[in-house]
Formats: structure tokens, sequence, C-alpha cells
């Protein structure tokens, strides 16, 4: 293993190391109780193999994923994209950091998530993120620098107190209303990974992977390809211990059913809350502001980047409308959608994962299927077309919004993945169609 493997093995970590993910783990561990193992298995499967997985399927292509997606089809590729940069960006990931942080930092000093105190805390906040995204420099760059080692030997700290507090606890009993087998456990597990964003912003920001490995030296497209993969594997081990770890020790926290109530009637996270009591706990009250402040810090400079990102992407794809006005734009929303709170922010977000993630990780194996086994457009189009409805149905029939009786005959609908089997079932159809269609061209991903 050479540095350059060592060098992106960590920038891949620290791009899907984000704050604001660390609060879904310890809560998924308190809820599954005897089914841990399957959920959390579950929940590294979608939260880290999957977002490593796009980075490197985004490799296949020169132009990245707007090169492959469009080889499906232009106008998907657009939409798709499109979609994508809106959910990363100003409807949930961006308005997530705000709150997130907000739990992280105010509700423990004033014990609720008082709206009041919520709006001043985001128009501070937001400010702070539109100067420094209308004065783009190196200044967030350096500071998450300094940010994400600080983070990580934060957590490690409490990862490590955490078991000595906790580890020997009795662990919790499984949430009766949603955890009902081991399988029903990795479902749910499965679902909850969505809730990072982390395969989606994956498919936005691996160009950005790509060219830093071409910045060591890389060149040829299957070097690049080798590389990404074993770094990809670093960073993977890195997180998996991390989450799994949260998760075990969240696993073993026992919250008393009067301070549960409090919680839910002042509306505040578990995931949040259960952090600040490992550093309450294992530090005091030093280490539980420490804590909230550095977090708070970390999601201020993500939220950051998103805004530039996400403003960089729309004002490429519509130039007339100049970059900052993206910027001004996209923080407003996202300073609005922040003073729902962190709660309902991610309840927002629920229906629209489920419809985005399985397209996302549908084209992306298609993609990577294509680059293995001879592949027309019509089998990528005919896959994509009918996961794309489904998906949309599925949250339609599950929301109660309209009744869609054949949803729930389908196979595994009751875990939420009823999606994966209609994918296989018309990945072939597609083959098969495919087949008879001599007049389209076998795809081609362009190399270096």
């Amino acid at each position: 293993m050479n540095k350059n493997t060592l060098f992106i093995g960590f920038m891949l970590f620290a791009i899907f190391f984000g704050a604001g993910n660390l609060i879904f783990p310890p809560n998924l561990g308190m809820e599954s109780g005897q089914y841990f193992w399957p959920s959390i298995l579950a929940f590294v499967i979608t939260g880290i193999g999957l977002p490593l997985m796009g980075v490197m399927v985004g490799a296949l292509d020169k132009q990245g994923y707007i090169g492959s997606i469009n080889k499906i089809h232009p106008v998907f590729s657009i939409v798709f994209l499109v979609s994508i940069y809106l959910t990363i960006g100003p409807l949930f990931a961006i308005p997530r950091t705000a709150s997130t942080s907000f739990e992280m930092t105010v509700t423990p000093i004033i014990h609720s998530s008082s709206p009041v105190w919520l709006f001043v805390f985001s128009v501070v906040y937001f400010l702070v993120v539109l100067y420094l995204c209308l004065n783009p420099g190196k200044i967030v760059d350096r500071i998450g620098a300094i940010l994400t080692p600080l983070l990580l030997i934060t957590i490690i700290a409490m990862i490590i107190k955490g078991f000595v507090d906790f580890g020997g606890s009795t662990q919790n009993t499984a949430n009766p209303d949603v955890y009902t087998s081991a399988l029903g456990g990795f479902s749910k597990g499965f679902t909850e990974g969505y809730l990072t964003m982390d395969a989606i912003a994956a498919i936005a920001f691996s160009m950005i992977v790509v060219n830093a490995i071409k910045a060591t030296g890389i060149k040829h497209a299957n070097d690049i390809f080798k590389q990404t993969a074993m770094a990809g594997i670093i960073a993977a081990i890195a997180l998996a211990v991390i989450y799994i770890s949260l998760g075990f020790i969240g696993n073993h926290m026992i919250i008393p059913e009067e301070t549960m109530k409090k919680l839910v009637e002042n509306d505040q996270n578990i995931g949040a809350y259960l952090l600040i009591t490992m550093a309450d706990t294992g530090f005091g009250s030093l280490g539980k502001y420490l804590l909230g402040i550095i977090v708070a810090l970390a999601c201020l400079t993500t939220a950051c980047g998103l805004i530039v990102s996400v403003s960089e992407y729309f004002n490429s794809i519509l130039p007339k409308i100049s970059y900052k006005v993206y910027v001004f734009v996209f923080t407003i929303i996202s300073f609005i959608l922040s003073n729902l709170g962190l709660n309902a922010v991610i309840k927002l977000s629920i229906p629209v994962l489920l419809i985005v993630y399985p397209i996302a990780i549908t084209t992306v194996l298609l993609i990577l299927i294509a680059r293995l086994v001879p592949t027309r457009p019509i089998t990528q189009q005919i896959t994509v077309a009918v996961v794309t409805i489904e998906s949309i149905l599925s949250v339609i029939n599950a929301n109660g919004w309209a009744k869609i009786g054949f949803i729930n005959q389908l196979p595994l609908h009751e875990h939420t993945l009823e999606w994966f089997p209609i994918a296989v079932v018309t990945l072939i159809i597609g083959y098969i169609v495919g087949a008879f269609m001599k007049n389209q061209d076998i795809i081609v991903y362009e190399k270096e």
C-alpha cells in the first residue's frame, strides 16, 4: 500500500464523515435492541458501502456521472442530477446541518427545542454561511481540515469512554412497533442508511474524488478505479468502526421512560440526545459543550460546501442566473426549512429519499453492469423507468395519499425493499428487448 492510497482513503473518509450523520447510529442502536447486528450491518451497507461504490463507479467515465447518466438519457440525467443536488442541498441536507447544530449546542443549555431560539440561532448560522459562500476562498477548506481531525479525535475519545460507561449495561429491548424480526431489523437499518444521504452525495461529488486522484499523478482509468477501490476499503473500515461503535453504545444506553416522554414532548432528536449524554457521562459538562461546538462548526463548513457546490452546479446548467443569486436563494430556502426543527426536516426527507435512493442505487448498478456486460441504452432506460414509477407509487401508497392495492402484494413490500426484485426482473426484460434493438449501439464509457 503506497502513500497515495492512504491519502485518497483519508480523503474519502473525510468526505463521508459528516457531523450530521453521527445522530443516526446511536438512535438505531437504541431502537433495534436484540436485532442490533442485522440493523447496523444494513445501515453500514447503505450508509457506507453504497457511497463508496458510488464514488468508484463515477470513475468509469472521464465525464463522471454526467457522462454515464447521459448515456441512459440526457433528460433523465438533468432531472435526476437536479433532484440529487436539491436533496443534498437546500431541501434537506443543508437545513439539517443548522437544526443538528442547534440540537447539539443550544438545546442542552435551555433543555428545549424552542422555535424562538431556533429562529435566532439559524439567523446567525445562515448569515455566517451566506458571508462565507459569497466570498469563497480557502477559509472554509482550512477550517474543515482542522475540524475533521478534531471531530474524529473527540468521537474516538467518546467511543472509548462510552464502552467503559455503557458497554456492560443491559441491552435495550427492540421497539416492537418497528423491529419484529432479524429481517425486519435489516430492512429498517437499510432504509435508515438512506438518511445519511451519502450514496446520492457520492454521485454529485465523485468527480471531486477522481480529480484529487489524478492530482497525485495517476492518469490511467483502470489505475484510478483500482486506487479508489483500495482507498475505499480503508475509508469503509474506519467509518464502519465509528458507526458500529456508536450504535453499540446506543444499544446499551437505557433512557428512563419519563426522560423519553420529555424528549418527545419537547420535540428533541433522540440521536442527538444520546450523543450529548455520552459526552456528558464520559467527560462532564465541558465535554458535552465541546462536542456541541465542534459538531456545530463542522456542520457549518458542510453547509458552506454544499451551498457552493449546489450553486455552482445550477449556475453551470442555467448560467444566465449568477452564482451569487443561487447562493442567496438556496441559503434562504435552507433557513426557512431549518426552522421546522431537526425531527421535522428528517421526517420530510423520508418520502423523497424513499423515491430517490432506489433510483440512485439502480442507476449506479446499471452503470457498473454495463461496464462488465455489453448493454444497450434501452435496457437501462426500461429498468430506470420502471423503478422510478414503482418507487413513486410505493411512497404514495405508504403515506396514504392514494390507495394502490397491487403495491401491497409485491415481494419484500413489508420491508420497503419491493423495488429491488422489480429492478432485477425489469433488467432481464430490458436485456431481452435490447437483444432485438440492433440499431442501438452498445454503451461505451469514455476513458482518459
